[in-house]
């Protein structure tokens, strides 16, 4: 959901170039816009341009993103980055008053998790003048202010500095790598490293050993999901060598154990122990404990090589040997940064041309765009253990990422995208349905149902063709769908869908008896708009595999979002609504505004909480009521044709119902293009990208939902939109001049030219007379059929040139000049290519 800018941003608006200042925070280093400005003006001159110095890290860090700017690679296990006090999910936040608890290897990225998720293993740099016994080891003695204005990061490099000038260091491999720690001229560097806490404090046992002759410690244990069941618990183990090679000399070493809930809390620290073995505190004491060392000497920067697994302590250590080996800092630095570089290389602008916060925003979302979910391929466990298939976890979730998130990896990573598409195949192999939102290799909450069927459905339209060189079986991806669209789990708080009820009565009912299958009863309206389209999905793959008896079933369930539909309920002028429904098949009211931007409650529960009594997720029937992507012809005129249609999009977003930083939301500033409004359609995203993103830590209009906003971002500054489950792209109007995207795999390069591009039209408001307006789409120099929507096959499969013309009369072109996007019920899909 989105949350509110804080008042104490100011914008500045100069030209095409919109950027913000903050006038209270003090992170991070100002150093950092100013190296990402340098390097933007210097790529005007150069041919051998390193896409890594464009990206902002810290965008999202602020207003609620979530986003983790720690040290890693592309789809990284780890993420080296601090964890600091209060509200920090991803561990990081610039928030100044909040102080540091340590420095670990694994985070997610962009979740909506308010008590964090991992932070496993966090390691603290001391300065202990009074000795061993002496050195602040519990949470709340060792958390410290960071250093105003240090905080510097950039892909695959991490650094802060604490208030009493030690600096830590950290960068990356997929499952290990290096930390670095500068401390103070003449200073005993001692650590403090941390077995039971995580960032949601659900440590459930383990153990560590100290090794002193290999100068080894090896950790792991038990800890909770951050978004499911917490009756279930994840395994996770790491390795921490400590010598450098030889280069380092351990000194003191020991273990520490502290419980500071009770006014005379324990505080123990055991000099010359090396072991360390906890239980789950069945009373519910929060115990903390870890070791405590110190180096010989006083050596001014100490390295530690750590590895991570969630197999064993074992391979943790291998994967420290493996990757990281007795590479040095720059070394590992420079290995990701060129993984950095191959993948955002993907996308070329003419950065020269092109609006300088554009450039920034832009390979900063494609930076995140490939930052999660986390490839854990060989380390497995559960049910997955010893799978032979890829594997990723932190699917954070599917209902957020098959929108944007996913058609965007087809465009330019069709390997990593079918890599996580069997990833959720064998979910199905092994669980009987696909993972809706796998997080700590447990499963997670669903949310808008299996929405994992629109993600391998999309990846099935649009690679067909190459799907067994990729290594997936179109017939088994079908088959795992038709698991979620017709079996019913017995837990569908989990994965699959409440399929039973929704096909006996057309939509999910509110207040139905169903004695099959458990899970919590809310959310009956996004539910079943959300199953359709997942129909639809499916109907969309039956299509393809040329099973008509299935097109038909699922064409028909795609349909049952009408079923919600209540053309009686009327709000701010404008009739019909979707509602839920009782098993009778009367609707129950739910306010439109309810839940909405405008909703005068406070008290009023909107997402999982079982008394949500709204019938929507994280939603208002004012926001869902637009949501049926492959039929909005017929939403159109359900709500009264296309000047009506037109009326309510405007009043939707003047009103303030619209809320860019939710998923439901994400197509509706397009849905002009339905109404053959295309123009409207320009507006209104300008508006939208200057409203809602900017170049700052507070830059994202909320959560980052596993980089769904920096897709859809992405999406509006390339300007297109994709229609998931389809190969078709609606087209908008360019940030930028020019792009390229790269498909290795196909070995096709797609350049896009906005021809009589502007950049004074990059601004919220277009400026009159300037070129902002589609008027022509030319595909390989001969023209499209419409000017609003191109597909897949015609475009980026094949490579070529497509131009994009723009003029500055909006008016004279606000109409598609030919076909509208497609619909179900004006006869669109009817082939797959």
């Amino acid at each position: 959901m989105a949350v509110a800018r804080p008042l104490s941003w100011v914008l500045l608006t100069s030209l095409a170039v919109t950027t913000w200042l903050h006038v209270v925070e003090a992170q991070p280093s100002p150093k950092v816009q100013k190296r990402i400005s340098s390097a933007i003006r210097a790529a005007a001159n150069s041919t051998n341009i390193d896409y890594t110095k464009f990206v902002n890290v810290f965008i999202g860090t602020d207003n609620f993103g979530d986003v983790c700017p720690g040290a890693s690679v592309p789809f990284g296990m780890v993420k080296f980055s601090t964890d600091l006090t209060g509200y920090a999910p991803a561990g990081y936040v610039t928030d100044a008053t909040q102080k540091i608890r340590g420095l670990s290897p694994l985070h997610d990225s962009g979740t909506g998790s308010s008590l964090g998720t991992y932070g496993n293993f966090e390691i603290m740099p001391l300065v202990c003048p009074g000795g061993f016994d002496t050195c602040t080891t519990t949470l709340e003695k060792r958390e410290r202010f960071r250093k105003n204005n240090t905080d510097d990061a950039s892909p695959g490099y991490f650094s802060q500095t604490l208030d009493n000038d030690i600096q830590m260091e950290a960068t990356s491999t997929r499952r290990a790598g290096l930390e670095r720690f500068t401390f103070p001229k003449g200073s005993k560097p001692y650590f403090v490293l941390d077995l039971t806490n995580d960032l949601p404090a659900s440590f459930a046992g383990g153990s560590m050993d100290i090794d002193p002759a290999k100068g080894r410690i090896t950790l792991g244990g038990l800890w909770g999901s951050s978004f499911g069941p917490t009756s279930l618990n994840y395994q996770a183990y790491a390795c921490f060598d400590l010598l450098d090679g030889g280069k380092q000399k351990l000194d003191e070493f020991g273990v520490w154990r502290g419980n500071q809930v009770y006014r005379y809390g324990l505080d123990a620290k055991g000099l010359g122990l090396t072991n360390i073995h906890l239980n789950r505190s069945l009373i519910g004491d929060q115990y903390q404990s870890g070791a405590l060392f110190s180096f010989s000497g006083s050596p001014k920067q100490i390295n530690i090589r750590v590895g991570v697994s969630f197999v064993s302590t074992a391979q943790a250590c291998q994967n420290a040997e493996e990757e990281v080996g007795d590479a040095s800092f720059e070394d590992i630095m420079g290995r990701s940064q060129a993984l950095w570089n191959e993948k955002l290389s993907k996308i070329e602008i003419d950065v020269t041309n092109t609006p300088a916060n554009v450039t920034e925003l832009l390979y900063s979302s494609l930076y995140r765009a490939s930052l999660t979910p986390n490839n854990a391929t060989g380390e497995t466990q559960g049910v997955f253990a010893g799978t032979t298939h890829p594997y990723f976890d932190s699917l954070y979730c599917s209902w957020d990422t098959f929108r944007t998130y996913y058609p965007l990896m087809s465009l330019h990573s069709p390997v990593e995208f079918a890599q996580i598409v069997d990833s959720y195949i064998d979910g199905w192999r092994k669980n009987g349905w696909m993972p809706e939102c796998r997080a700590n290799n447990l499963p997670g909450w669903t949310q808008g149902g299996s929405s994992a069927d629109n993600i391998v459905g999309h990846f099935a339209i649009n690679y067909h063709n190459e799907a067994s060189k990729l290594g997936i079986d179109v017939n088994e991806l079908y088959s795992a769908m038709l698991a979620d669209g017709e079996l019913n789990p017995a837990q569908w708080d989990v994965q699959g869908r409440q399929i039973n009820v929704y096909k006996q009565y057309g939509f999910v009912p509110f207040s139905v008896l169903d004695v099959t299958s458990t899970g919590r009863q809310t959310r009956e309206s996004s539910r079943t708009m959300e199953y359709a389209f997942e129909d639809f999905a499916i109907r969309q793959v039956a299509q393809l595999l040329r099973k008509p008896e299935d097109v038909a079933t699922f064409s028909n369930r795609s349909l049952f979002y009408r079923n919600v539909f209540d053309p009686s309920v009327t709000s701010d002028g404008f009739k019909g609504f979707a509602q839920k429904r009782f098993p009778n098949g009367t609707f129950s009211f739910t306010d439109p505004s309810d839940c909405s931007p405008n909703d005068k409650s406070d008290s009023r529960e909107c997402s999982l909480q079982g008394d949500n009594e709204v019938g929507f997720y994280e939603s208002s029937s004012w926001e869902y009521s637009w949501f049926a992507p492959h039929d909005t012809a017929h939403l159109i005129t359900l709500m009264g044709g296309n000047d009506t249609f037109v009326k309510r999009l405007d009043h939707f977003f003047n009103a303030g119902y619209y809320l860019a930083g939710n998923e439901p939301s994400f197509q509706t500033p397009i849905g002009y293009h339905y109404a053959n409004r295309p123009s409207h359609s320009v507006d209104r995203v300008r508006q939208i990208v200057f409203n809602n993103f900017d170049i700052t830590p507070a830059g994202l209009p909320g959560n980052d939902d596993q980089a769904a906003m920096a897709t859809l971002l992405v999406f509006h500054l390339l300007g297109l939109y994709p229609v998931p489950s389809t190969s078709q792209f609606l087209v908008l109007s360019p940030f930028t001049p020019k792009y390229t995207i790269h498909n290795s795999f196909l070995n096709s390069s797609t350049t896009v030219t906005a021809k009589n591009f502007d950049p004074r039209s990059v601004k919220k408001k277009i400026p009159e007379g300037v070129a902002a307006y589609v008027k022509k789409v030319t595909i390989n120099g001969k023209k499209a059929e419409s000017r609003c929507h191109f597909d897949f096959y015609d475009t980026f499969r094949l490579g070529g040139d497509v131009e994009i013309e723009l003029v500055p009369d909006g008016e004279s072109v606000d109409s598609c000049d030919g076909s509208l996007p497609e619909s179900l019920s004006t006869g669109g899909w009817l082939t797959t290519r």
